[in-house]
């Protein structure tokens, strides 16, 4: 339900966990019939989407500047600009449904985030966004794929950060060798989350070392 925020959303929100409230009102009411969301996730708004979104924080400096790759319904982008207004937020989406929905979003909450159309292997998006800190997706494509998409946006020594699931460990075992060779380093897990949500975020570290091709792996960030 998402007339009260659950415990640990004070915590993860502070003094934005209003903003937050309205946010899940918001899904909760126009996410299943704009395809944002399956029905069945109205009920675990909180603890599935907004939480698990939000806690992507703790990985994030403060005011790093942060691509949200395929953002869809706001998610972890919402959230993370919620739960971390110093942070610099794209919302990339090529769908101009979604793009029209997180626009709304963002006017309605008086988010400070920017809202773009686009992919993010089109060279003008590149040239727009590339050379930013982080770039994190959630549910969008496997590792491999991901990378591909991702890394050309990212400086050199940055990190996409890719929220994943209980498959995370078998994805980087699968995908190791073509991240390398799309230029990034050794990807990692960490969680995130662990003292407010019953099921920590999973999430996938993969830094930018090089480009296309590179060989070089590094374990460290």
């Amino acid at each position: 339900m998402t007339e009260t925020a659950p415990p640990g959303a004070r915590e993860v929100f502070g003094d934005d966990v209003a903003r937050a409230m309205r946010f899940a009102e918001l899904l909760a009411d126009h996410g299943v019939e704009r395809g944002l969301i399956g029905p069945r996730e109205v009920e675990r708004l909180w603890e599935r989407h907004l939480l698990n979104s939000a806690v992507l924080a703790e990985l994030l400096p403060r005011a790093a500047r942060v691509v949200d790759l395929g953002s869809g319904a706001g998610l972890p982008g919402v959230p993370l600009a919620l739960a971390a207004p110093e942070l610099e937020i794209t919302l990339l989406e090529p769908m101009a449904r979604r793009v029209e929905w997180l626009e709304y979003v963002a006017a309605t909450l008086e988010l400070r985030v920017t809202v773009v159309r686009g992919r993010a292997e089109e060279p003008a998006i590149r040239r727009q966004l590339g050379g930013t800190e982080f770039v994190v997706a959630r549910a969008v494509a496997p590792l491999a794929k991901l990378c591909e998409w991702a890394l050309p946006l990212l400086r050199t020594g940055g990190h996409l950060l890719a929220m994943k699931g209980a498959g995370a460990a078998d994805e980087l075992v699968r995908d190791r060798e073509p991240v390398a060779r799309l230029g990034g380093g050794e990807p990692r897990i960490e969680s995130c989350g662990m003292k407010v949500v019953s099921d920590p975020a999973t999430v996938v570290i993969v830094e930018k070392v090089g480009g296309p091709r590179a060989r070089r792996i590094r374990k460290d960030r």
